[in-house]
Order: structure tokens, then C-alpha cells, then sequence
């Protein structure tokens, strides 16, 4: 129909395997839920390269074509027991291993003269209670380290400072079993429970839209 409005839309985005493993959960989930309709709005999935700058060329040009309401990232993060959601992105790329095009910064901006750190704009605190509340390992994370997972969560925060109406943040996941099968002890979650994880925190988002945060202690003494 003429002059009819575009819904608004979720853009779910994951990364590439990096580090020598076969699967990245944060892709296998992105393709999963891509397509999916959650609160009326539909979701576009995107798998970015891991690789320090190519990740935010890719992300910001989606952001451009497809204008969406609410974005959240999500990553790996091996070693983790529990889908941790990002509290707080910072100013700076200091690289252990490296990206998949062998590049490895240190001790450099993510993004020259532009703040030291950005907020999430997510409802954090309400998404790890609702994950908790369904049985999921669930926790708040006040860093989202300092390789290419970061280095993203601050590059769409800032492509995003004049778009405040826009909730947007980062999510980080646990192995996947097959991803462990060489590490005795190591934490892990299946595939499907991953997938309905993050649909529950996107539904969780849309849910808390406009209303700010859960009020409730989520500190650590650590």
C-alpha cells in the first residue's frame, strides 16, 4: 500500500570461526534465528569476518542499508559458563592471538579521539533474569575483552551515537559440546539451547523497550 511504514526490524549478528576452531556458536545462531519473526519484528542475521576494522566496515554498512531498531552481537567466548551479556565496550584493541587476516594490535584505539567507553543500551540486567528464570546459565560481564569481539561492540556503539532511539549491545556464548570434546571439564552448551537463548534475549529486549532496566543487584566483589 502507498505511504505504508516499514516494521522496524532486529539486525543479529555473528563472526567467522577464528583461532583454529571449525564452528563459531555466535555464526550457527545468527543463521538459525535469521528469517524468524520475534515481537512482530523480523530478524536479518549477518556473519561478520574476524578481523579488526573489516568487522565494523561490514557492520556499519548494514546499519546504513537497513536502518534497524534494535542490534545486538554476539561472539564467542570459550572458557565462559554462562551467555554473558555486555555491560560496557572500550576505547582500545590489545590482540593475545591474531585476527584471521594475521593482524594482531596492541595497545591501540579502537577508534582514534572518540570516547573511552560506551554503555550498552541494552536491558542487560532484565535479559540475564529472564535467561535465569528458564534454567539458562546467564550472567552479566563488565568486559568483553580486548580482540576482535570488542573491538565490534565499540565500533557499533559509536556508529550509533546519534541514533539513541536505537537499542543495541553485545552478547558473548559458551562453546559448543563438539567445540570440547578435547578439553575434559570444559563448559559448554548445545546448539538449540544457544538458539533459544538469544531469542529469548532479543524477545526479552524488545519486552523492556523504552522502559530501561531491571532494578536488582548484578555486581561482583571480583
Amino acid at each position: 500500500m502507498a505511504g505504508a511504514r516499514t516494521p522496524p526490524s532486529i539486525l543479529l549478528t555473528g563472526f567467522e570461526p577464528f583461532g583454529g576452531e571449525r564452528v563459531n556458536p555466535s555464526a550457527l545462531v545468527a543463521h538459525a534465528l535469521h528469517g524468524e519473526h520475534i515481537g512482530g519484528w523480523p530478524v536479518t542475521s549477518l556473519v561478520l569476518p574476524c578481523v579488526f576494522g573489516e568487522a565494523i566496515a561490514a557492520l556499519e554498512q548494514a546499519l546504513a542499508t537497513q536502518r534497524p531498531a534494535l542490534v545486538i552481537a554476539l561472539g564467542q567466548a570459550g572458557g565462559r559458563e554462562a551467555v554473558t551479556v555486555e555491560r560496557i565496550a572500550v576505547n582500545r584493541d590489545d590482540a593475545r592471538i591474531p585476527d584471521n587476516a594475521d593482524v594482531q594490535p596492541l595497545d591501540r584505539a579502537v577508534v582514534p579521539g572518540a570516547p573511552t567507553a560506551y554503555f550498552s543500551r541494552l536491558p542487560v540486567k532484565a535479559m540475564v533474569a529472564a535467561l535465569q528464570a528458564d534454567g539458562v546459565s546467564a550472567a552479566e560481564s563488565l568486559s568483553a575483552g580486548s580482540f576482535v569481539c570488542n573491538h565490534l561492540f565499540y565500533g557499533l556503539m559509536h556508529a550509533l551515537r546519534r541514533r539513541r532511539s536505537v537499542q543495541a549491545g553485545f552478547v558473548h556464548l559458551p562453546w559448543l559440546p563438539e567445540q570440547v570434546a578435547e578439553r575434559p571439564g570444559a563448559f559448554a552448551l548445545p546448539l538449540d539451547t544457544q538458539v533459544g537463548a538469544v531469542r529469548g534475549l532479543l524477545a526479552t529486549a524488545l519486552q523492556w523497550r523504552g522502559r530501561g532496566d531491571l532494578q536488582r543487584v548484578g555486581g561482583t566483589l571480583d
